[in-house]
């Protein structure tokens, strides 16, 4: 006989849930010997002992006899379909009662076998409708997600404390030791969440990533943990939720500090116990799930600050990874400028050759506060508004000649006017000198008339002659 059941990542096997409904006992325990080796299986004599059973266990499968006294297989069908239509049920009838088998698929069976049946028919037809089960799943939760598939990505470095991450990647994702990622927004720590992810035994099955201070605080638990039908206003029909979506791979909470401590204890008690329940259901549905967290904050502060659950702590920070801030990382953004060339280019349909030296030297001493999604963003505007072939000082923005170290350093001691002043001043400095003191290109770099420019540098004290020959730095 042959072993239809699969092993999941942590290396345990997962039995799926097959409820044979059948009024003679012989043909019911005939089923469940063929079945129990491989398959949890549930009995049912009637089929409203099978609807009671489907309202307070997880069911995969069914098995559906046709004909039985009382509710026959159509009627439980129907009523089957009314409270859980994820359900596949698979007929099973006498030769002479085909046509009625068709009239259940009609009515939503996903298949009908006929009596006398083989053992391989019976584990084919389940197959088949375990396989499909998995595929909708798939399916609803790619639709519920608005995010689109952005093309392949994949960490670009060669900073040794980014080396060190990619490492730590390779040694922890074979493990399913939940991972805690520590770096500020941009960095990208969904992007290495997600190489665990596909590095490890669970790539084959779903990445969920979920962001938590996104989620309206009254939709949180049934985000996380699905709801049935009438459970609130509005929930008119059964919803997974993404423990249930992730089931099998690994679900990634971003943001992790924001979730609300009526939640962080419900988190703490599924990574415990690996169950689930939804909204408006007391049934346990069992989960096997990789938790990857992440947060742009000290979760050790939050937690001395009562904000966050110290166990809950202790649960997530099992392999904490740190990832360094785009500044800090500098003979990373010539890489990264022109991988992201290489892909707006391509996107747009623009050929884009590359970036000027001097222009590349100014996007490499900016200080990023919004990281590697911040020049992502600036490479993608670059790119869209470029005449030319190469990008050059022209192409980039002025917010990035506006570094901390051209900000007034007594600006708690000056009012906002000269404060403005001296930083307008700075600014104008800083294009002046990289346009070779230019004024006419200059003026095209802080998208200005020529003449604004000159009268502003009169306002302000800038004399070409004298400033030029300054030291900079």
């Amino acid at each position: 006989m042959r072993d239809k059941r699969s092993t999941d990542p942590s290396g345990m096997t997962k039995r799926a849930s097959i409820l044979v409904v059948d009024d003679e006992e012989g043909a019911r325990a005939a089923l469940e010997v063929i079945l129990e080796d491989n398959y949890r299986v549930i009995g049912a004599s009637s089929g409203r002992e099978a609807l009671r059973i489907l309202k307070t266990q997880k069911v995969d499968a069914m098995l559906l006899d046709l004909n039985m006294p009382g509710m026959d297989g159509i009627e439980t069908l129907t009523r089957v379909k009314e409270i859980d239509d994820n359900v596949d049920v698979i007929m099973v009838s006498a030769v002479d009662k085909a046509s009625k088998a068709v009239e259940a698929l009609k009515l939503g069976a996903y298949d009908y076998i006929t009596k006398p049946f083989e053992p391989d028919d019976i584990y084919q037809a389940i197959e088949r409708a375990l396989d499909r089960r998995r595929l909708k799943r798939e399916v609803e939760y790619l639709k519920s997600e608005l995010d689109q598939y952005q093309g392949e990505r994949r960490i670009i470095t060669k900073n040794k404390k980014m080396l060190e991450v990619l490492d730590l990647i390779e040694r922890v994702a074979h493990t399913n030791s939940t991972v805690i990622i520590y770096g500020e927004s941009g960095t990208g720590k969904e992007l290495v969440a997600r190489a665990i992810h596909e590095k490890g035994p669970r790539k084959s099955f779903p990445f969920v990533a979920v962001n938590c201070g996104a989620i309206p605080s009254e939709l949180m638990e049934s985000e996380f943990f699905g709801h049935e039908k009438g459970a609130f206003t509005g929930a008119t029909k059964r919803r997974l939720g993404k423990f249930e979506f992730a089931d099998g791979g690994t679900l990634f909470l971003d943001e992790i500090a924001t979730l609300p401590q009526s939640l962080q204890v419900k988190l703490l008690r599924v990574i415990q116990e690996r169950r689930i329940e939804r909204v408006g259901s007391n049934v346990s549905i069992d989960v096997d799930v990789r938790i990857i967290a992440a947060t742009n904050v000290d979760l050790k502060e939050e937690v001395s600050k009562g904000r966050f659950r110290s166990d809950l702590y202790y649960r997530l920070n099992v392999v904490p990874i740190h990832l360094p801030p785009l500044r800090e990382r500098k003979e990373d953004i010539p890489l990264l400028i022109h991988n992201f060339l290489k892909k707006f280019s391509k996107a747009f349909n623009k050929p884009i050759k590359g970036i000027s030296p001097d222009a590349l030297d100014i996007l490499i001493n900016y200080h990023w506060p919004g990281n590697i999604r911040e020049l992502e963003n600036l490479v993608e505007r670059m790119v869209v508004l470029a005449t030319g072939d190469t990008i050059t000082l022209r192409d980039l923005p002025v917010e990035v000649f506006t570094t901390p170290d051209l900000l007034p350093s007594s600006l708690d001691k000056v009012g906002l006017k000269e404060a403005c002043q001296s930083f307008e001043k700075r600014i104008i400095l800083e294009c002046l000198k990289k346009t070779g003191w230019n004024q006419t290109k200059a003026a095209r770099l802080l998208k200005i008339h020529r003449n604004t420019l000159i009268a502003k540098m009169k306002g302000l004290g800038i004399n070409l002659e004298v400033d030029s020959k300054e030291p900079s730095g």
